[in-house]
């Protein structure tokens, strides 16, 4: 009985981890799906969460505007990390929003670490996807070509232009599930779920 009491007040406790990790499965469902997480999902999630931060810091007798604070630069971090990839058209809008919302909740130092992992589950199932695809030749030489247009490109406009040209030949990611991963596991491993 005792475990089952520990784990309840854990989870009450740490609720918005909990809600956080809830949205990011609906996100990663329906990207995986749609390969697009909808705004519906994201806005919300990074509006409540500068709400919450806000709330929660004036009622631990702390000023809102800190919470807000701690919120809203965790959103930019959110942005920040993954805004290059979307400008060159590696990634979509949905995928930034979502970390972003993910950073409005968790704020910076979180945010970082989550991306981090994310980032290594996303190149995880990259790879994973073009060997069950049986196009390591192909892909390698696309990997090739992008990186090639990266460094001597290098204007963001161009280089969207191009990614655009080039998406229906590529094997796309629905990016939102390797974040769900990554954050959640994260949430898990430093034990704010429990």
């Amino acid at each position: 009985m005792y475990g089952f009491e520990s784990l309840t007040n854990g989870i009450i406790a740490n609720w918005p981890y909990w809600f956080v990790s809830i949205v990011l499965v609906v996100a990663a469902v329906i990207d995986g799906v749609q390969l697009k997480v909808p705004n519906w999902i994201t806005f919300p999630m990074i509006i409540t969460g500068w709400i919450y931060s806000a709330v929660a810091y004036a009622m631990a007798g702390d000023a809102w505007w800190a919470g807000l604070g701690w919120s809203l630069a965790g959103t930019a971090v959110g942005l920040l990390l993954l805004l290059p990839a979307y400008a060159i058209g590696g990634m979509g809008a949905g995928d930034v929003k979502l970390l972003a919302g993910v950073g409005a909740w968790t704020y910076v130092v979180t945010t970082f670490y989550a991306f981090c992992l994310s980032a290594v589950i996303g190149a995880a199932i990259a790879v994973i996807m073009v060997l069950a695809r049986r196009g390591v030749r192909k892909h390698s030489m696309q990997f090739m070509m992008i990186l090639n247009e990266i460094t001597e490109v290098r204007n963001p406009e161009t280089l969207a232009a191009l990614a655009a040209k080039r998406k229906s030949q590529m094997l796309l990611l629905p990016y939102g599930i390797p974040i769900a991963i990554g954050t959640i596991a994260y949430f898990a491993w430093v034990g704010l779920l429990v």
